[in-house]
């Protein structure tokens, strides 16, 4: 079978690690893929967000599968694009995207179908949405309402901050037209946790978990950024969490889904917060998280290329996914100035360690080759992911092997699964 990967990052440098160990994959390719997923995949210089000439690639190469791992191109349509050719392509179409690509579609969802959530209010109306806020309780959060590269949610303290807030997201643009629309909401304290789950439509099958950790600096100070590490399992997620979660969250998402007449397949990413009152929706992703696949993907015992088509097929019910009993932690590598400026094109080495050694993992984000040697191409450039037998000997073996990769600038977080030690 040949197979295209779309993407860049570290997400689909680990569904092509995965797929590069099925059986059934002969060939992959990726577009436009990095310096490491070019171990695995033949790379081709195309943007995800260019279309046509996706599937003009899919159809020259013959493809088989394509997975599509970014949400820009989920929101946007591949996925119909490639059907409309006669291509299987796993990931939801547009109008089952919408479920991340609109937060204030997936907040009315949540509240027609009662899945526990924030309470909140849209507005387009930026006047509208500053009078609000002079009735509201802080601390609050404001969302853009579309895609904005996982850094379109403020908390806000106060009054002042919330209409500064408001004046970015509606009036300055900070997020381009993801801010046409707002959401306000109550703020939830309590522990984040995120659950990825393979969904056919029907059927709703959930991975391990997992969380991430947003802030730039440690201590989840500084700016949000596209997330600088992540551990899994999550010690906060038990079987109690579970059970209520697979209940009045899971389920019922993907069932007011088809209800809307927006069958969902491919891979809904559960963002929930564990309150007092009981788990609740955070926030919905259409797609593998970054880096949580990271350390998701490479526990997971199954086929990926299995499970994929099963979700395709709609026969998701008849596969058992398993996971393996251990834990994995990925802390990101950046370029010091991440997420707001940084430099380009440093020389990166000591990647051919992680060869060397069974369960350690280096899945590319931000690098391409200049030449024979890879540099440095994003502000997050790589996401060294290792396992262990639990959750302390898997953060101790990451952070050792963050020391093997050496770039000028190289900066990282040294708090990455602290949270393992309040458990």
């Amino acid at each position: 079978m040949r197979v295209l990967i779309v993407g860049s990052g570290g997400r689909e440098h680990a569904i092509a690690y995965c797929a590069a160990k099925s059986e059934k994959a002969d060939k992959i390719y990726c577009t436009p893929g990095n310096a490491g997923i070019a171990e695995y995949a033949e790379c081709a210089p195309i943007g995800a967000m260019e279309f046509d000439k996706i599937v003009a690639f899919a159809k020259e190469k013959e493809v088989d599968l394509v997975i599509v791992g970014m949400d820009d191109p989920l929101v946007g349509g591949l996925v119909d694009e490639l059907e409309a050719a006669g291509i299987r392509t796993f990931g939801p179409r547009k109008n089952a995207a919408i479920l991340e690509g609109s937060k204030a579609f997936s907040k009315d969802l949540m509240k027609k179908y009662n899945i526990p959530t924030a309470a909140y209010e849209n507005f387009t109306d930026p006047d509208k949405a500053m009078a609000y806020l002079e009735t509201a309780k802080f601390p609050i959060v404001l969302k853009a309402d579309g895609l904005a590269l996982g850094k379109g949610v403020l908390i806000c303290n106060s009054l002042e901050e919330a209409k500064e807030g408001v004046k970015s997201i509606m009036l300055d643009k900070k997020f381009g037209d993801a801010g046409n629309e707002m959401v306000i909401e109550e703020f939830m304290t309590g522990r984040e946790v995120s659950v990825l789950s393979f969904v056919d439509g029907d059927t709703i099958k959930t991975m391990t978990s997992a969380q991430d950790h947003k802030r730039a600096g440690d201590g989840d100070t500084g700016l949000n950024t596209g997330g600088m590490g992540t551990f899994s399992p999550s010690p906060f997620y038990t079987k109690e969490v579970e059970d209520f979660c697979n209940k009045y969250i899971y389920q019922p998402t993907v069932d007011a889904m088809k209800a809307e007449g927006r069958p969902f397949k491919g891979v809904i990413f559960f963002g929930l917060m564990l309150t007092e009152e009981g788990p609740k929706v955070l926030e919905y992703n259409a797609r593998f998280g970054d880096p949580e696949a990271q350390v998701v993907l490479p526990r997971m015992k199954n086929d990926i290329i299995e499970v994929v088509e099963a979700c395709i097929d709609g026969t998701l019910d008849k596969v058992d996914l398993q996971f393996e009993d251990n834990a994995a932690v990925c802390v990101v590598l950046a370029s010091d100035g991440y997420p707001v400026a940084y430099d380009k094109g440093l020389p990166v080495s000591g990647l051919d360690e992680f060869k060397k050694h069974e369960g350690y993992y280096c899945f590319h984000a931000g690098t391409k080759f200049e030449g024979e040697q890879i540099v440095t191409n994003g502000g997050r450039v790589l996401g060294v992911t290792a396992k262990g037998k639990d959750l302390k000997e898997a953060r101790a073996n990451a952070y050792a092997a963050a020391e093997w990769v050496h770039f000028d600038n190289k900066y990282m977080r040294h708090d990455i699964g602290k949270a393992i030690d309040e458990a």
